[in-house]
């Protein structure tokens, strides 16, 4: 059954795979870590204007080890799951001191860098050096379970130790990095989440989602849970000459180190926290803005104001900076408060 598997999916592949995603041209480790950190939770065509710009930007590993942290995080600011952003930065100065600047071809020695996990350390070994490993990322998950007919919801241990087994039983003794990407390209282009196109996957014949008409419901949905709702208030700060107050966050926690605008639990500190910055020449409260994390629900409810003076009680330093609009892009900030701050006046 795997030696099918796998010479299916390749033939497919060959025909109708990805051959031209910008890091597989030049296919070198560090494009391939760094295009699989941003492939994480993210689609395809979101990630490939964002790699580009990156690697124009910083061009292999010791450029990113060398970076500031807020040119790392400007250059993500968008793709969401900072996380990724801040432990890639974290693993590239790592190789630099332990690895000589190279990423290390050793899956324990790749396990230990910051955010890299047994699929992730699978995916480098397998697409930069054709190394035989086994990947497990949602594709793989969706395409084993309809394939074998797996029940449960693949995050439980049992079932994602399952999938494992079955993942590197599949595993081809050749073309590997083609292999890889095979998994992942039927997973987005045909073996869908919903509506799957099962009459043209080459897999069809064997898969038992398929034959017994379970395609809809495997893989087994995660359990269903009420997501949390936060509010929270946030000051659109102006001085006179248009200068944006920005805020550094707390280096853990939701939007961990990224610039952000002054951000409060209630009305009552917003407001005690203006007062103390000058006198304001105008505020308006804006329309409340809806922001969706994995865990739970954000309401941002914005103030904006401009303080009738050029000077305020908090200056630059290393938790504020006042900053110019067109400046904004040199920093890592949130999405719903870049996509704020970019409205018209």
């Amino acid at each position: 059954m795997s030696d099918r598997f796998a010479t299916r999916l390749l033939k497919w592949f060959d025909a109708h795979g990805r051959h031209d995603l910008p890091w597989q041209h030049p296919r070198t480790p560090y494009r391939v870590w760094l295009s699989e950190i941003m492939l994480q939770q993210t689609q395809v065509s979101v990630v490939t204007g964002y790699f580009r710009r990156f690697v124009d930007a910083l061009p292999d590993l010791p450029a990113l080890a060398a970076a500031p942290r807020d040119q790392v995080l400007a250059l993500w600011s968008g793709l969401g799951y900072y996380a990724r952003a801040r432990n890639l930065h974290a693993a590239a100065q790592r190789c630099v001191e332990l690895h000589d600047g190279d990423l290390p071809r050793d899956f324990d020695a790749l396990l230990a860098l910051p955010g890299i996990g047994r699929s992730t350390a699978g995916a480098i070994l397998a697409q930069a050096w054709g190394d035989r490993f086994a990947i497990l990322d949602g594709n793989v998950k969706r395409l084993l379970a309809r394939y074998h007919g797996i029940e449960g919801w693949p995050g439980t241990p049992a079932v994602e130790k399952r999938m494992w087994a079955l993942a590197i039983s599949h595993l081809p003794h050749k073309r590997l990095a083609d292999y890889t990407q095979a998994q992942m390209d039927l997973g987005a282009t045909l073996c869908t989440r919903s509506n799957p196109d099962c009459a043209h996957c080459p897999l069809h014949a064997d898969c038992i989602a398929s034959s017994t008409n379970r395609t809809s419901s495997l893989p087994t949905p995660r359990p269903n849970k009420a997501r949390p709702e936060r509010e929270t208030h946030v000051v659109w700060l102006e001085d006179k000459t248009g200068l944006v107050l920005m805020q550094r966050r707390p280096p853990t926690g939701v939007w961990a180190s990224l610039w952000s605008l002054p951000q409060f639990d209630d009305v009552d500190a917003r407001d005690q926290w203006l007062d103390r910055q000058g006198r304001t020449a105008s505020s308006t409260e804006l329309e409340s803005i809806e922001h969706v994390f994995t865990h739970f629900r954000l309401h941002l409810h914005p103030l904006r104001a401009r303080l009738a003076t050029s000077k305020a009680r908090v200056g630059d330093n290393d938790h504020h900076r006042w900053i110019a609009r067109s400046e904004l892009v040199t920093l890592g900030i949130p999405a719903p408060i870049r996509r704020l701050l970019e409205t018209k006046p």
